[in-house]
């Protein structure tokens, strides 16, 4: 796979993720090495996001509403793939600005 598609990949799950991380690791551009770490940040704050309101819901049940905000992780994965297909190394809305320099094990 080259390295567009591998950044694409990159967002879909966290298996995806690590397929393009050992794939693409012999031969990344910078590109790819962007979007793994975009990728991999947007899958934290994902997994620390619900694992917050997994809490909040089994306190106040009242709030479950509040897992419609999960929908703003799939808006992101979509952006993350928009530019990934375009070749972009733009950083995702709200996120991503703080993992671009992060994660030095990527590149």
């Amino acid at each position: 796979m080259n390295n567009k598609t591998l950044s694409i990949v990159s967002y879909i799950t966290l298996i995806g993720w690590l397929i393009s991380y050992f794939s693409g690791k012999e031969n990344a551009d910078s590109l790819l090495k962007y979007h793994l770490r975009q990728g991999l940040g947007l899958f934290i704050v994902s997994l620390v996001f619900n694992v917050i309101l997994a809490i909040v819901v089994a306190i106040i049940p009242a709030l479950s509403f509040l897992g419609y905000i999960g929908l703003a992780v799939w808006v992101l994965i979509i952006i993350g793939i928009i530019n990934a297909s375009n070749k972009v190394e733009k950083p995702l809305p709200i996120i991503g600005k703080i993992f671009e320099s992060k994660f030095s094990f990527i590149g």
